[in-house]
């Protein structure tokens, strides 16, 4: 078992150009090289590998414990997570059976991290009010803690049929299915998750870190005036990223492709698709930021600075961005689990 806190990867399957060749691969390669990296991650010595969904056709998973029920079959010790399950539009008892077989599978290796999603497409899909998207959101979380905890209930909510003396199965290997709730930016969002007593994910994709105090603070404010112990209150940061051998390598290499992603993201939600210019870059990647863009040396440095700040418990990286090429994923891979999770375990079990 690792002693500090622990590293990953996460991939939201995005469908992009390669901004060098404008070819895209198809969503069976995408799956394909999403399952061959997470077995990457599992040999490598990495501790967590998370999957997002999406309902577009410019995204390759709309079911992540389908993906990470495959990629169960070829790992053995990676933790597998969703990142994130969009909450507020899936039925809670669906999502526990889903991911307490997930567990099964697995062998115990089975988390959620729940959130409400940048995209909203899978409200109307799935025939959900997009009026409703907090009240929903608050609801299945409620509804799932109890799935959690108990093999029979008895339930009234507002968004779904009640539930009399119901039987949950199958159970987890686990003893209750850990989950985290992913927060953008809201303080109500941070201070809900640690009432909960849940972990919470910050989604951490750029400026200074130390803006993203305020959501810390309120979580464990929160969640020791509910009575949860301090050690159950789980911070993760993830983030964008990308590791070569020097700073500028990385920064030469990634450019194109961050640019491509959120121009094509942006466009995607009905937002200008500014293009960000080198200058940009260079200002969002510059070593008090919270990008995570260089050497392995920056990286750790950048991740233990956060550590100072955030005393977390988790960082998952997403690095298979903007159409980048399978190979240089892999290379990253490699870096991450060689290169820097090592020392930063180090430092951050003393």
């Amino acid at each position: 078992m690792n002693s500090g806190i622990e590293i990953g990867l996460y991939t939201l399957a995005d469908l992009g150009p390669d901004p060098h060749t404008g070819q895209t691969i198809s969503a069976k390669q995408r799956v394909k090289e999403i399952v061959e990296a997470a077995k990457l991650a599992d040999e490598a010595g990495l501790d967590v590998f998370g999957v997002g969904e999406h309902h577009r056709l410019d995204y390759a998973v709309s079911a992540p414990p389908v993906i990470l029920a495959a990629i169960a079959q070829v790992t053995e010790r990676i933790k597998l997570t969703s990142t994130t399950t969009v909450l507020s539009t899936v039925d809670p008892v669906r999502l526990f059976e889903d991911f307490a077989t997930l567990d099964l599978i697995s062998e115990g290796r089975a988390e959620i991290i729940a959130g409400r999603g940048a995209f909203v497409e899978s409200f109307p899909l799935f025939g959900y009010d997009l009026n409703d998207y907090d009240a929903l959101f608050s609801e299945h979380l409620n509804l799932f803690l109890k799935l959690n905890q108990n093999k029979k209930i008895t339930w009234d909510g507002h968004f779904r049929p009640s539930l009399r003396n119901a039987e949950i199965a199958p159970r987890p290997v686990q003893r209750e299915i850990p989950i985290w709730v992913g927060v953008g930016g809201t303080l109500e969002s941070a201070a809900r998750a640690g009432s909960l007593g849940v972990g919470m994910a910050i989604a951490m994709l750029g400026g200074d870190p130390l803006r993203f105090m305020p959501l810390v603070e309120a979580y464990r404010q929160s969640g020791l005036k509910a009575g949860h112990k301090p050690e159950n209150l789980k911070v993760g940061v993830t983030g964008h990223g990308y590791i070569a051998k020097t700073t500028q390598q990385a920064k030469d290499e990634f450019y194109p492709y961050y640019s491509n992603y959120w121009s094509y993201v942006n466009r995607q939600r009905g937002m200008s698709s500014y293009k960000i210019t080198r200058a940009d870059f260079e200002h969002m990647t510059d070593p008090g930021t919270a990008l995570f863009v260089g050497s392995p040396q920056q990286i750790v440095e950048k991740i233990l600075h956060q550590h100072e700040i955030f005393g977390h418990k988790r960082f998952i990286a997403q690095i298979d961005i903007g159409g980048l090429p399978f190979r240089k994923v892999a290379e990253g891979i490699e870096l991450l689990a060689a290169e820097v999770a090592p020392i930063v375990r180090k430092e951050t079990s003393k």
